[in-house]
């Protein structure tokens, strides 16, 4: 199903047919809830590929401070080589957050609109009770998931601070001023993992609900 979600529609997508998007996979049985799976386990994916990038981006640093004689360049080139992995690992992750945003909007938007179209007062009752309860814990996920984004920020920040200095001070005094800051890397990268963890976890009971 993933290659049929990203390959298919991708020209639409790419220009803001989102509606066009929907209506030509629900030709093919893929239906918006499919779609918010799939993109929700694929941002669960992103956030895992991102923790390793990150952590990879940590043992970088940890060797760099531990430098003691060698090819300077190079050690400057694998820390902004991991930054710049690092940020892309970033944007994907965002990306997956809002494309799960646009089609959890569509999703409620039609679930809400269809609601008008039962004549069994019974049944229409409870799918908006089951339309209230899943937008509940998609705001919560969605919250969840952007407070993990976050936690990227500032190790994005420091990470490139670290390779500009490099850049401009290849040489041992300059190892020796970035080692006060690897704490403080270490302790927002642990901080990054654990929200994302809660976030893929959140995930994980979500795509559970949707597939009731």
């Amino acid at each position: 199903m993933r290659n049929l979600l990203f390959t298919l529609p991708l020209l639409l997508v790419l220009a803001g047919c989102q509606s066009a998007y929907y209506s030509a996979m629900e030709k093919v049985g893929v239906h918006k809830r499919d779609i918010l799976v799939d993109r929700v386990e694929e941002a669960q994916q992103s956030q895992q590929d991102a923790q390793q990038q990150f952590k990879s981006a940590l043992e970088q640093f940890s060797s760099l401070i531990k430098f003691d004689g060698g090819d300077l360049q190079r050690m400057y080139e694998a820390t902004d080589s991991e930054y710049q992995a690092c940020s892309k690992a970033a944007e994907d992750v965002s990306a997956r957050i809002d494309s799960i945003e646009a089609v959890a909007d569509a999703l409620f938007d039609e679930w809400q609109d269809e609601l008008e179209q039962y004549s069994n007062a019974k049944l229409k009752q409870d799918s908006a009770k089951k339309l209230a309860e899943t937008k509940r814990q998609y705001a919560s996920l969605l919250k969840t998931m952007r407070r993990a984004e976050q936690t990227m920020q500032p190790v994005l920040s420091s990470l490139k601070d670290n390779a500009l200095y490099l850049k401009h001070n290849l040489n041992a005094k300059a190892i020796g001023a970035l080692k006060g800051e690897f704490n403080s890397v270490q302790r927002d990268i642990n901080l990054l993992i654990a929200e994302m963890n809660k976030a893929i976890a959140q995930s994980e009971q979500f795509v559970a609900t949707l597939k009731q």
